[in-house]
């Protein structure tokens, strides 16, 4: 039986794939675009044997049917193999994609004695642990814990440790609601000062958010990804004042990737 594998992973704008394509993905398109999109990125199934797949929630991870309203609503309720194309005689598997990336980087990093999590920092917030180097989950197949919901001033966690909280936060500082949290980065590092307090206080917000975690699991290490953690100088002196004792480290890159694989071993 070929065993030749492909690992994806899936998000709203595009697919990284192992091989180092990226195939753009519209998650708000039609069953049809995102077909193609899933259909390219996958390639010539005759050759496959094995699919590692990573891809937000909610999902069910058991049986490969998207569970998403907010993004991927058009297939809502499909199946993700028929969707893709892809044949019953070729072993797929799914992973969250933040408890992916933590299995991963468990691995490269050699934490399996470690009580660690993971927090990334994007266009939203997720979180997962790992307790003894074993990657906690909830009944679904998604992190047995999250962050982004927590109740936090007027809203919740996520609307100000995510893209549009920086935002948000560097517009009430200075009027310009033209910036990204890529530009505000970029302008902090420049030594703008609005901007920097504006992610020295992402990271005063992250640490407190996160110290009840650190009690409670007993938390050793934390592991920081996401597009806006590329930033994470700017945030960690507040972020390690509220965890003494934790390390704090970036996910190393291709963790992805690495979790995937580690699913068929």
């Amino acid at each position: 039986m070929d065993t030749r594998m492909i690992l994806l992973d899936v998000g709203g704008t595009f697919i990284k794939c192992d091989d180092g394509r990226q195939v753009p993905i519209v998650s708000g398109g039609s069953k049809q675009e995102i077909a193609d999109a899933l259909r390219q990125a996958v390639g010539d199934t005759a050759v496959l044997g094995r699919i590692g797949v990573a891809i937000p929630g909610p999902f069910d991870y058991r049986n490969g049917i998207f569970l998403m309203k907010h993004k991927f609503a058009s297939v809502f309720g499909e199946d993700f193999r028929d969707i893709a194309g892809i044949p019953g005689t070729v072993e797929i598997k799914y992973e969250h994609d933040v408890t992916a990336v933590l299995r991963g980087a468990v691995r490269m990093m050699d934490l399996h004695d470690s009580n660690c999590a993971l927090v990334t920092l994007g266009t939203g917030l997720g979180y997962a642990c790992a307790l003894h180097g074993e990657v906690q989950y909830d009944p679904s197949g998604s992190p047995s814990r999250s962050l982004w919901n927590q109740p936090w001033e007027n809203g919740i966690l996520e609307d100000i440790l995510s893209g549009r909280g920086i935002r948000s936060a560097y517009a009430g500082k200075t009027g310009d609601c033209g910036q990204t949290a890529y530009t505000v980065a970029k302008l902090a590092y420049d030594g703008a000062a609005a901007a920097i307090e504006t992610y020295r206080e992402a990271g005063e917000v992250l640490g407190q958010a996160l110290a009840h975690e650190v009690k409670e699991l007993g938390l050793d290490t934390l592991l920081m990804g996401g597009q806006i953690s590329k930033s994470l100088s700017l945030m960690l002196e507040p972020l390690q004042a509220d965890l003494p004792g934790v390390r704090i480290l970036p996910s190393p890159l291709g963790a992805v990737f690495e979790g995937l694989r580690s699913l068929f071993d």
